[in-house]
This record gives C-alpha cells, structure tokens and sequence, in this order.
C-alpha cells in the first residue's frame, strides 16, 4: 500500500540585522579599531556584518557612495574620529534609509561620541543603551545645501584654523601614541598668534538682520555636548527646532581666553535661536567648519543655519 508523501519539511528562516562598520585604514589608530571593533564584530550573532573603508577622496564622495549601500534597518557603527562621523551621519540622512547610527571614539576629539556618551564595543551591544532621535543642524550656502552636522558650525578664523590639521607636520605628529592632544593645542595656539592679526576673517554681515560689529571674527552654532573636545555644549541635539549661537571678536586674546573659561567651566555661551541667517554686505571668501571638517567658499551672499527637517537615529547610553 502506497504511503501518502509527506509533506516537505519547513525550514525556518533567521534574519539577520546588518551592521556596516565604517572606518578610515589610514587611522593613525586603526590597529586599535581592528582589535577592538572589528575582530569583535565578527563574533557577534545575529548580525551580517560589512564594512565600508572610508576612500582617501573627500567627504562628499565618501558619503554619496556609502548612501548607495544603506538599507532600511541597518546599524552603521562609525569607528574612528568626527570626519568618519560625519561621513556616517551624513550618509544616513541623505540616503533617506531607517538606519541607526552608533558612533566610537578612535580620533582627536571625538564631539559626535562624547555628545552619546559611546566608548566602547560593549557600550554598543552588551550595555543598556536608547535609540533616540538627534535634531542636526543643517547648512545652506546661497541656497544650496551644503552639509548636516550633528555637535557644531564655526565660520570664520577658528574654522580657518581646522586647515593646520591637513598639514604634513601636523598629520605625522598625531599619528603618534602619545601626546597626541598636547600636540594638537600647542599647534592650535602657534597658529592663532601667528595669524589672528592677519586679515578680517567674517567680512560685514547681518545676522537675522542686524547688523554684527565689524571686528567680529567667528561665529558659532553649537548642538551637541560637547565642541574640540573641552568646550562644554548642551543638548540642543534632542531638540527638533533650537539651538545656540554665538558672534564674537576671537582675535583678541582676552575675549578668547574669557570665552574658553565659561566654556570649559561651565557652558559655551550662546543664544537659543530657532535658525540663523548670516548675510555679507559683500560677497566674500568665508570659511566654515562642521565637526573639524572645514570648506571655503567663494562669492558667498548668504549662509543658512538651521535644524535639519529630518532626525536621525543614534544609539546613546
């Protein structure tokens, strides 16, 4: 007698969350992150992990091709410094993906990781830790985007400064294991006493209108926790509207020392505003820094500083 067939066997699938490491190879630090994240990483169970190799071009291309990779429910750990964050996070919300961002410390300064408080491995995947939204701050120039930043924008001589980064010297000595910081403020202050007489770094303008001091030197947005690593922020970055600014005459010494003790004692100094429109009497050669990373521009009319219209995802502990 013929046995009816059985019937073939369910096999039960197990979906995998994707995690897509991203890192820069020619981290002075980059034994560290093998060790630490990525050796780790490839432990871990339930994720398909991938990695994303930041490309020595720049930081536009980087994030147009790291958009090109994101899918719906991704995490994207940025392992490296605030130019590998803000590659990460731009990325994300450019790509318009439901992904998550987890940030960790393997640079200088390291604001985007100190604003979520995320140091280590276990900070990420064995610690209790949120998903919340981060409100970035979005910049315009002359009515183009130009760039999101999660913690910060400088325009004007400090921004100038993030150049002396770039430099061969510069590069070599922070490559070193130690005294990596010490280096980084002792150049920072060669630099500004060598240049702060040099030229006029903010040309005339008008902020929301009113016009600002002639010997205005910087202006600042401030989001996150934290700014260069000392400056203490707040937590404008959960907020979906406000955040603080700042216009100030840095080249004197005195008002730069008076600026870096409120801001390391206490707060960086500010007024809450709801979005900020700098706008030159001239068109003009301005400079601006998101996160260490600066741009200059020439011919700019207006700059446009406001809250992102999106919030990204961000793992915080």
């Amino acid at each position: 007698m013929a046995h009816p067939a059985k019937a073939p066997r369910q096999i039960k699938a197990t979906i995998m969350k994707r995690l897509l490491i991203i890192y820069n190879p020619r981290s002075s630090r980059y034994a560290e992150i093998e060790q630490e994240i990525l050796s780790r990483a490839r432990e871990l169970s339930g994720y398909l992990v991938g990695k994303y190799e930041v490309a020595n071009t720049d930081i536009d291309d980087n994030v147009r091709q790291l958009s090109k990779l994101l899918k719906d429910g991704d995490l994207v750990l940025s392992a490296g410094g605030d130019a590998t964050a803000i590659i990460a996070a731009n990325a994300v919300l450019n790509s318009k993906k439901q992904a998550t961002l987890a940030v960790l410390p393997y640079g200088n300064f390291n604001d985007l990781a100190r604003t979520l408080r995320t140091k280590t491995f276990d900070d990420i995947f064995l610690q209790d830790t949120a998903v919340r939204n981060l409100y970035p701050l979005e910049i315009i120039v002359d009515g183009n985007f130009y760039r999101y930043s999660t913690c910060y924008v400088t325009i004007g001589m400090m921004a100038e400064s993030v150049g002396l980064y770039n430099e061969p010297k510069m590069r070599r000595k922070l490559k070193k294991k130690f005294g990596r910081s010490v280096s980084s403020y002792t150049e920072l202050a060669s630099w500004y006493f060598k240049n702060r007489r040099n030229h006029i770094f903010l040309p005339e303008f008008k902020l929301n209108g009113v016009l600002q001091s002639k010997k205005s030197s910087d202006y600042a947005a401030v989001n996150g926790r934290s700014m260069a690593r000392v400056m203490k922020g707040g937590e404008d970055y959960r907020d979906p509207k406000y955040f603080r600014h700042q216009v100030d005459r840095l080249t004197s010494f005195y008002r730069l020392v008076i600026l870096m003790s409120k801001s390391i004692l206490s707060r960086i100094p500010g007024t809450a505003t709801d979005g900020d429109i700098l706008e030159f009497t001239n068109p003009s050669t301005i400079t601006i820094q998101a996160e260490g990373e600066s741009t200059t521009f020439k011919n700019v009319k207006t700059i446009e500083i406001r809250k992102g219209k999106q919030c990204l995802k961000v793992i915080e502990n």
